[in-house]
């Protein structure tokens, strides 16, 4: 008769760490039924298509700017007189700053794509429609804030490219008539540079982040959760039927296998592009020159917009006011107005007040993907006053002094008249190609749906 041997203690300890689990479970959903609420969670269906995909990845993003950012909050000393040299310090002297300089850099770079392309994709297949228009709004009001948040990030290392940026802000707030020096003294506590970098850092780290984090689990996780999925034409007949894998195992492994390459793909960049080198653009100087630097493409669509504006100027009672800076502003304003607003503003014209949870082609509502292609093209022409600038003229001194540093060159430099040509061609560009980009999308989706 063989003699029971006593279990070794490293299976004594899995044993019983497994009955703990066991038993400290049951205990949980005894008082808090856990499990009555997460079964069917677990069970429910989403889709398999990857451009479904498109809000996880900005999700991931945004986590991944939320950990960089923590990190470099540690570092970062927000005062006027030691921002740049606290960028700099960050950069080259604290063990890993700035490969996480550049994770945050990329993240948010990331994020935006991934909001942009979600959002489109949503716009162009009519995913936006009764009865998903606040998700929608919510989209549109994260898309906004994101660019705010973008916007705070670049002026913080108070560079001469960072506070060049503040400079034209500074302006454009007091070119307002009536109120402009009030919002000016605000944001800023007084004059040009003021007290900006502290508020920049508060509203950058605190305030903005604190709205987004209330607003995307509201966004990506609530109201997505609790409403049914889209369905793409080829994969349902009707509007009732449901299709797709369960979130467990199913969405949960692609989920996780979609956080994994997107910081995988941030991380990459991150290690082998470099991006904004404050040290090499040195310290603000009052009148110095611009280092030679081509602006984000969310930044540059406002930028080259008001290169393109005419410099108008007009006074009234001794007041000269310059409409032309207020233009772009005010056109990217009604633009998230007409966004924000668009589910109802397309059902006031279609009629069309039904539930929908089928996706359309894009060739299927010719107006709809024509105005999209439009507005995709006004804002390109726009971005596209960025890429050409006048090269500076040579600067002398007086016979004595040392001669002045030139301005270092842009990216793309012409002669006075070639890059006024350029610009004439752009200010009729930017009528004549959304209209014509209207039309020719709106023949070619007649012609497919036909």
């Amino acid at each position: 008769m063989a003699t029971p041997t006593k279990p070794k203690r490293r299976a004594r300890i899995v044993a019983g760490s497994a009955k703990a689990a066991v038993d400290s479970v049951i205990y949980l959903d005894d008082r808090l039924p856990f499990a009555r609420w997460l079964r069917p969670q677990l069970r429910k269906l989403f889709p398999s298509h990857w451009t479904f995909l498109l809000g996880e990845l900005a999700l991931y993003s945004f986590a991944l700017l939320v950990l960089t950012g923590t990190f470099l909050t540690l570092f970062y000393k927000p005062h006027p007189g030691v921002a740049f040299a606290s960028a700099t310090e960050i950069s080259l002297d604290v063990r890993g700053g700035l490969l996480m300089r550049q994770l945050h850099h990329w993240s948010a770079t990331v994020f935006v794509l991934a909001i942009v392309a979600h959002l489109c994709r949503v716009f162009f297949t009519g995913a936006f429609r009764r009865p998903r228009e606040l998700t929608w709004m919510l989209g549109v009001v994260l898309f906004g804030l994101v660019l705010f948040e973008s916007f705070l990030g670049v002026s913080l290392p108070g560079d001469q490219l960072a506070m060049t940026g503040l400079r034209e802000a500074h302006g454009l707030l007091l070119s307002i008539p009536l109120v402009g020096t009030y919002l000016a003294a605000f944001a800023f506590d007084g004059g040009f540079p003021g007290q900006v970098i502290p508020r920049v850092f508060v509203t950058h780290v605190l305030l903005v982040p604190g709205i987004l984090m209330a607003v995307v689990p509201l966004h990506a996780l609530v109201l997505t959760w609790r409403q049914k999925h889209t369905e793409r034409r080829a994969t349902a007949a009707d509007e009732h039927r449901v299709t797709g894998g369960p979130f467990f195992p199913y969405f949960a492994v692609k989920n996780g296998a979609t956080a994994l390459f997107t910081m995988a793909a941030i991380a990459a960049l991150a290690t082998f592009v470099r991006v904004n080198p404050v040290w090499e653009h040195g310290p603000y100087r009052a009148g110095g020159y611009v280092p030679s630097a081509q602006p984000f493409w969310y930044f540059g669509v406002l930028d080259g917009a008001q290169r393109l504006v005419p410099p108008w100027e007009i006074t009234i009672g001794g007041y000269v006011l310059q409409p032309g800076l207020w233009i772009p502003p005010l056109v990217l304003t009604v633009f998230f107005g007409v966004l924000l607003l668009y589910p109802f503003i397309e059902r006031r014209f279609t009629g069309d007040g039904d539930h929908h949870h089928l996706l359309d082609r894009p060739s299927q509502v010719p107006v709809r993907t024509a105005l999209g292609v439009a507005v995709i093209a006004f804002f390109a022409v726009s971005w596209a006053g960025t890429w050409v600038s006048e090269a500076s003229p040579r600067m002398h001194s007086a016979p004595g002094f040392p001669q002045p540093a030139q301005a270092p060159g842009a990216l793309l430099t012409v002669p006075h008249d070639t890059y006024t040509t350029v610009v004439a061609g752009l200010r009729a560009a930017v009528f004549v190609v959304p209209v014509v980009a209207f039309l020719i999308t709106r023949a070619v989706c007649r012609r497919r749906a036909g």
